[in-house]
């Protein structure tokens, strides 16, 4: 931009200095020397034409390509922010957003849980695709240690605009693995995914992040660890009793490996739950743990202080930041500045610092003098947790009219996310947009905006949202969205185009608990199969472009449309479901086991200690 500036004062000084020197020779010959003074107009606007024509080409080509800025908020309820209805939370930077840009209302997360939906998100695909969701698993990553993790053969919109020349950088959580086979293969990094920066977390907040925070889930790893270990030690028990007791002749060199693997094994889970705060609550700056364990009381305003810091680094070149929250997953980690200030208790007082973040984040690029050139994006990850309460303290979010909530697949509280954009004079303000849109559009968005191309060698079911942005076509490219939970397909819906109802058909819905409610809230979380889902035939059918809240399932009887509707969603399923081709499952509970040699570590291990930051702190950024 100070080129193109510089550009413009220096023509108008050559035109100025021409100017003069006509009024010069006008003055000395007087007015009646008509061709003299045309034949002077003549070279001196040829000057200037030759000029421009010589320096502007390069302010093109600084200028062509614009930044893009991803904001990404973790279980955040669709319902907790204002813009989508909210009059008790405040969340005025984010509704500003909105007001000055686009908002979408039906914009869908490919999976209701953080691995999966993350690894649709950044590579434009179903996280099936590239087995990144999974039943019979945690269908998350649960350790800095595993395996587990995006595999290195998947393309990132961030891996396509690097090529393109972008600077790419991420900053805040990650949660889609660290190495593969030894501690610095860093085969599932940020920075091999493409981001040339990365500030942040490797895995993702839990409650041992923060301390005196124990609230646990039923699907936490420790219940059932701790009883495969305790069956394993009463196994080796009743050997030995039998052996003692002469009532079974075991041989002793069994026992003794048995009682040896036994002893290794309580070892080794006592040493991950004991100290897997050490493991996984930490903080890394590229490939270098600069926290261990990270402390959560400075970890927001070191992350703003890193989105700042890229976008002064990078104002003078096309840049491509996505900044993923820790907030507002649980622990809910809240500064002081934000602590008592809303009427929902922690999890509001969470929701509206989160606001502020991203208006300091904004301000930033706006200060920059990067608005006019720069795609701001806002949205969840997947709905919020509804049942994630400590006593009547609610934790969780709030999902507005949409039923269920994170991990539920199939309704839409689970899946329905915020959308929103802003771009000053490419996309008009205050503009809203019903169509049916998906978290892995953003994929074939951005590389359409970087000058990247689609991948030949894949399925990308993502599609480019600029037409629909700009309001250069009246419709989505998405006819059908299908709506997984692990492997299993809970629902899919259809947009019929030509009437403009959107249809949704539920083939598995979870059990609630208690009955009627719109949870699991016994165990927290509803399970993709077993005895706590229900199995449909035929589906569940609702119209929700009139029932978004899907109170009320269609009759098929009363009209055949109805039956018309649930025949063409099944032949959508069945062509689709022929894409799907088997590749490896990432998050096995054999992948998802913590190895000591993958673990990231600041020190030497096991003796992983270190705060590389210690010297900052709250005055280094000012909350």
């Amino acid at each position: 931009m100070v080129v193109y500036e510089g550009c413009f004062s220096v023509s108008y000084y050559l035109r100025e200095r021409m100017n003069l020197m006509l009024c010069c020779c006008v003055g000395s010959k007087g007015k009646g020397n008509y061709e003299e003074r045309m034949a002077f107009l003549s070279i001196h606007w040829s000057l200037i034409i030759i000029f421009s024509l010589m320096v502007l080409p390069v302010t093109q080509t600084v200028n062509t390509k614009p930044n893009i800025v991803l904001f990404m908020a973790d279980d955040l309820g669709i319902g907790d922010i204002g813009c989508y209805g909210n009059d008790t939370i405040r969340t005025p930077n984010i509704d500003r957003l909105a007001k000055e840009g686009l908002k979408l209302t039906q914009h869908i997360s490919a999976a209701p849980l953080c691995t999966p939906s993350r690894a649709a998100f950044m590579t434009g695909r179903y996280p099936i695709r590239s087995g990144m969701d999974i039943t019979n698993g945690f269908r998350v990553i649960i350790s800095t240690g595993s395996s587990a993790g995006l595999p290195p053969n998947e393309t990132t919109f961030a891996t396509i605009l690097q090529q393109q020349g972008y600077s790419t950088g991420l900053i805040g959580k990650w949660h889609l693995g660290v190495n593969c086979a030894s501690r610095n293969d860093f085969c599932h990094h940020p920075n091999n995914h493409g981001f040339n920066y990365f500030y942040g977390m490797p895995f993702t907040l839990y409650s041992g992040c923060k301390p005196n925070f124990t609230v646990e889930t039923s699907k936490s790893p420790k219940p059932r660890i701790t009883f495969f270990t305790q069956v394993i030690s009463l196994g080796v028990l009743t050997l030995i009793a039998l052996k003692y007791s002469k009532l079974l002749p075991v041989n002793g060199i069994f026992l003794a490996s048995c009682v040896v693997f036994n002893l290794l094994l309580i070892i080794y889970w006592y040493v991950w739950f004991q100290y897997s705060h050490y493991w996984n609550c930490i903080l890394m700056r590229n490939h270098q743990v600069t926290e261990q364990p990270m402390n959560t009381e400075r970890t927001t305003y070191q992350i703003l202080k890193e989105a700042h810091s890229f976008i002064e680094r990078n104002k003078n070149v096309p840049f491509l930041l996505f900044v993923s929250f820790l907030h507002v997953h649980i622990p809910l980690i809240t500064t002081k500045r934000f602590t008592g200030r809303s009427k929902h208790g922690i999890y509001g007082d969470n929701v509206e610092e989160l606001d502020f973040l991203v208006g300091s984040v904004v301000d930033a690029i706006d200060t920059a003098g990067l608005k006019n050139n720069t795609l701001i994006y806002f949205t969840s990850d997947h709905g919020g947790h509804l049942e994630m309460t400590d006593g009547k303290l609610q934790l969780g979010g709030w999902n507005g009219i949409y039923k269920g909530g994170k991990f539920m697949a199939g309704w839409e509280g689970g899946i329905r996310v915020p959308g929103i954009f802003r771009w000053p004079g490419v996309i008009s303000p205050d503009t809203v947009c019903d169509e049916p849109t998906s978290l892995m559009d953003i994929f074939p968005t951005v590389l359409h905006l970087g000058g990247g191309e689609l991948p030949t060698d894949r399925t990308i079911d993502g599609r480019n949202l600029m037409p629909l942005l700009k309001n250069q076509t009246l419709h989505s490219e998405h006819e059908f969205l299908f709506h997984y939970c692990g492997p299993h397909l809970h629902a899919a819906r259809w947009h019929e185009k030509e009437s403009g109802a959107v249809w949704k058909a539920h083939f598995i819905t979870p059990v609630f608990y208690p009955e009627g409610t719109g949870g699991c809230y016994d165990i927290r979380i509803c399970p993709c199969g077993g005895d706590r889902v229900t199995y449909h035939e035929p589906p569940l059918l609702f119209e929700i472009s009139k029932d978004p809240s899907e109170s009320s399932p269609l009759q098929l009887e009363l009209k055949p449309q109805y039956v018309q509707a649930i025949n063409r969603i099944k032949q959508a399923i069945a062509e689709h479901q022929r894409t799907i081709t088997p590749v490896p499952q990432q998050l096995t509970f054999m992948n998802n086991l913590w190895r000591p040699w993958l673990q990231p570590c600041c020190g030497t291990f096991p003796f992983c200690w270190c705060d590389k930051d210690i010297n900052m702190t709250s005055a280094d950024f000012t909350m």
